[in-house]
């Protein structure tokens, strides 16, 4: 090629996603065994599960971006954020995490499953590529997330509204939707000129659920932007919970938006959990936290407070097999070089090596 053919529209096409299609790939060339399922972490707390059966299920995928300019450096009048705490400077949530996967290259998705309205959650392009690849999936969501499919454009038909106790069944897998405890997504409203001061909150159920994945290989509890709640615990007695994700961070001074190392532990521990796996610290640079204070918090106080739960410490795109990883405490993507001196090697002389 020649500098002058290079536009910005062709580098954005030939560079973005910046995985391409590896993880499309991979995914689509697991061979799930009997008695495990396999989870992928895409980002934020979206998840790609597949089972023995290979019943594929999405869940949360987000495909946009944070922050792309300074612009007047003023919060959005009638955010959530500014809600929460009279903020009036905007908020600097850039991105953080590359794209692993390419949304239009994905197949055999059974449903797109989401957890509230939260739009790093709830995605059109998401939505859209879903729809155009698998016109047969199932879209899964609380009442105000379908609503909002049907404004873009799904079919009716292929929406199901979820609200706590409900379940659905794919496959050999069973799909529950649990009771959120997103208190950011209760004061969460499009109309800017609307004041949440003196009424009744929201609706929780209507604009947020949590979920059991009930697989032949496990269970996976995904608790979507859930606060710490008591709740928890009841969640954990009504339903066995091998591996529970719970979107955790560094929240800024006056703001509660994600749970801290001490509610993760919590959590794992009322849910009766085998493996806590923690999210969303990833992708918001202003909400960035490191996943091992969870791991030492937790090294500190397993033996006193006899934890039968261990923390993993994910990479995004990288796998986790239940129960086949249940032992690992942190995931590393393949170092490869493993057919090293397999063949001749080619350099000057031995001692250069």
């Amino acid at each position: 090629m020649n500098i002058a053919d290079i536009t910005k529209e062709n580098w954005i096409l030939s560079t973005f996603p910046e995985w391409g299609t590896y993880l499309n790939e991979e995914i689509a060339r697991e061979e799930v065994e009997e008695g495990s399922v396999s989870i992928w972490w895409l980002g934020c707390t979206g998840l790609w599960i597949k089972t023995a059966e290979k019943t594929n299920i999405l869940c949360d995928l987000w495909c946009g971006t944070g922050k792309k300019t300074h612009g007047k450096g003023l919060m959005k009048k009638g955010h959530q954020m500014m809600r929460m705490s009279g903020v009036q400077e905007m908020q600097p949530n850039l991105r953080t995490q590359p794209f692993v996967i390419d949304p239009f290259e994905m197949e055999n998705i059974a449903a797109l499953v989401v957890t509230h309205i939260h739009s790093d959650h709830l995605d059109i392009n998401t939505a859209a590529a879903v729809h155009q690849n698998c016109p047969q999936a199932r879209f899964i969501g609380p009442k105000k997330v379908v609503e909002t499919w049907l404004d873009w454009g799904i079919p009716k038909e292929n929406t199901t509204i979820v609200k706590p106790g409900d379940e659905i069944t794919l496959g050999k897998t069973k799909v529950i939707a649990l009771e959120a405890f997103d208190r950011t997504a209760l004061i969460t409203c499009d109309k800017t000129d609307y004041s949440f001061k003196g009424k009744v909150p929201q609706a929780m159920d209507d604009i947020a659920v949590n979920y059991l994945f009930e697989t032949t290989g496990g269970n996976i509890y995904h608790a979507g932007d859930s606060h710490y709640s008591n709740y928890f615990a009841k969640h954990g007695n009504e339903y066995t919970v091998d591996v529970c994700l719970g979107a955790y961070g560094e929240n800024p001074r006056g703001i509660t938006d994600k749970m801290t190392s001490a509610d993760i532990l919590r959590m794992a521990e009322a849910l009766k959990t085998k493996v806590v796996i923690p999210v969303h610290y990833d992708i918001w640079s202003n909400f960035m936290a490191d996943p091992k204070e969870i791991t030492l918090l937790w090294q500190s106080k397993k033996e006193r407070l006899a934890y039968q739960f261990h923390p993993f410490i994910w990479q995004v795109g990288g796998k986790f097999t239940y129960p086949h990883d249940f032992e690992k405490l942190e995931f590393n993507f393949n170092r490869g070089f493993h057919d090293v001196f397999t063949t001749e090697n080619d350099t000057p002389f031995p001692s250069f090596l």
